[in-house]
């Protein structure tokens, strides 16, 4: 199984700075090629933002290089990945924490990263960022850690009205701002000529999961080009529809 990978981001309309971080890249490893994908939305005062989500990009990239070809030795499982990933959020959450109190102001950032190796994926959320798996249909991995998701799957709200609830944007738990930090995990097996995305919030407001699939599906994703290419397309729809956040996109296609 191989990869081809694409990564697109957007300051938006409104923002001044983009306080997204993202990072996708294909590994050769002694188990095979795998895909690696991490992408972070920061928030925070005096547009610290994007120096949490940067930080926390650079910690997960860095166990790439590091963390990753010493597991590959010893075997990559479920419980190792969960280990070892949990060990650099929380890690992460009391440095990018002890940042933001030094300089007076308050910052945190989601994250949603990815591996995939030749048999299996490995996901970890925090926040509102989503992993999906687009292959006869848009199917989304993970959960977001959001007031309006926790009161959904409760049944005290319908997704309809969690749309336009003033809760919308509240998050749960965020790397920098917690006190303690408790990430989502998702694992599953790896399908051949499927099309894998992360993306951001400010991604997925104004589209639809048709419009995903028109651009995304697996058939027409030939190379990179042609993903980057779809991406901006799928990006520049947001800034018209008025999205307001920065907009992250980041793909990963098996073939």
């Amino acid at each position: 199984m191989n990869f081809i990978i694409s990564a697109n981001t957007d300051i938006g309309i409104v923002k001044d700075t983009n306080q997204d971080g993202l990072s996708v890249k294909i590994i050769n490893t002694p188990q095979g090629r795998m895909a690696f994908a991490v992408l972070c939305d920061g928030m925070g005062g005096l547009s610290k933002g994007e120096v949490a989500s940067t930080t926390l990009v650079s910690a997960f990239n860095e166990w790439v290089y590091n963390g990753l070809p010493a597991l590959c030795s010893t075997g990559i499982t479920d419980s190792a990945i969960r280990s070892q990933w949990e060990d650099i959020v929380v890690k992460q959450n009391k440095i990018i924490g002890s940042y933001g109190a030094s300089q007076g102001i308050r910052l945190g950032t989601t994250v949603v990263v990815m591996l995939i190796t030749q048999s299996r994926y490995y996901i970890m959320n925090i926040g509102d960022s989503r992993a999906y798996e687009i292959f006869d249909t848009v199917h989304q991995l993970t959960e977001d850690q959001t007031f309006v998701a926790r009161e959904i799957k409760l049944g005290k709200m319908t997704p309809e009205e969690a749309k336009t609830d003033s809760r919308r944007n509240v998050l749960l738990q965020c790397i920098g701002a917690s006190d303690a930090i408790y990430p989502d995990m998702f694992f599953g097996d790896t399908k051949k000529d499927a099309v894998y995305m992360l993306c951001s919030d400010g991604f997925r407001h104004e589209i639809t999961s048709d419009e995903m699939y028109e651009k995304f599906r697996p058939g027409i994703l030939t190379d990179a080009a042609v993903m980057d290419f779809n991406s901006r397309q799928l990006i520049e729809l947001n800034k018209q529809r008025s999205e307001r956040d920065n907009i992250s996109v980041a793909l990963i296609k098996t073939f």
